[in-house]
């Protein structure tokens, strides 16, 4: 499972097709309470009848301006934008030259297809990271125990986890989250062991992803036979810690993660 080069992902892996939009004969007053009701982005993509982008508008282009207005009036029309098939590298190059947070995603026809944003940029290297992790999972599994160990993508209900890390920390379970609640986390890495589902790496996001009600997670999931392997190193791991599910990882409230350094600024 090697991780896939940056060059070779295409803005259509990762853009998010589920957007707000508005059309230009919409009314100043009535974007400006969208945006106050909570819009992700600090903007529109404006679509005419046939869903073709004409232009964008922004918070700051707002201000001052009559709320009877047409978006039409105030829109923006020079944009700069992303092609499908264009290369998540080059994406993230113009999102870094403008100073934009996303750019709208648009075929030859000018369609609106979606946006891709500097967080699906993150992610996307996220996402490439993970599989080398997961591979030295696996090697690490049949060099233990002499077996071929599967390896899949999937979903996994975060409640049937079985843990196998007696403690998180607070400070890391907070960065987790928000992670989480910005879809920048990386997927778990879970074992498939017969009928029981052991977590072998992102207890801060499984207990994370508890407390905000996240119900399933994807995941790599490495499978092992328990009749290849009766007595599983990472199971004895979870019975010998009394760990039945992410409920009995215990959050550490007083220490720091081992990565994560404080210091005093002098004022």
């Amino acid at each position: 499972m090697p991780p896939t080069e940056f060059d070779d992902v295409s803005v259509d892996a990762y853009m998010n097709e589920t957007v707000e939009t508005a059309r230009p004969e919409d009314r100043v007053a009535d974007v400006v309470e969208r945006l106050r009701a909570g819009s992700r982005r600090r903007g529109l993509p404006v679509l005419d009848g046939n869903g073709r982008l004409v232009g964008f508008v922004g918070a700051v282009d707002l201000l001052g301006v009559p709320e009877e207005e047409p978006l039409r009036a105030v829109m923006r029309r020079d944009l700069a934008v992303a092609r499908p098939g264009m290369s998540l590298r080059d994406a993230a190059g113009v999102l870094f030259r403008t100073g934009h947070r996303f750019l709208p995603v648009v075929d030859d026809d000018a369609t609106f297809l979606g946006v891709v944003s500097n967080a699906d940029v993150v992610r996307s290297q996220i996402e490439r990271t993970t599989p080398s992790k997961v591979e030295r999972t696996r090697k690490m599994l049949e060099s233990t125990h002499g077996v071929s160990v599967g390896v899949g993508d999937g979903v996994v209900t975060v409640s049937e986890l079985i843990p196998t890390q007696r403690e998180v920390f607070a400070d890391e379970l907070e960065g987790r989250a928000y992670e989480l609640e910005h879809e920048l986390a990386e997927p778990l890495i879970a074992l498939d062991y017969g009928e029981e589902t052991l977590l072998v790496d992102g207890h801060h996001r499984a207990l994370a992803a508890r407390e905000l009600d996240i119900g399933e997670m994807r995941a790599y999931v490495l499978t092992v036979d328990p009749t290849d392997v009766p007595e599983l190193g990472l199971r004895k791991v979870a019975r010998v810690g009394g760990l039945h599910s992410i409920a009995d990882v215990r959050v550490n409230e007083e220490g720091h993660h081992p990565v994560v350094e404080l210091i005093g600024l002098g004022v």
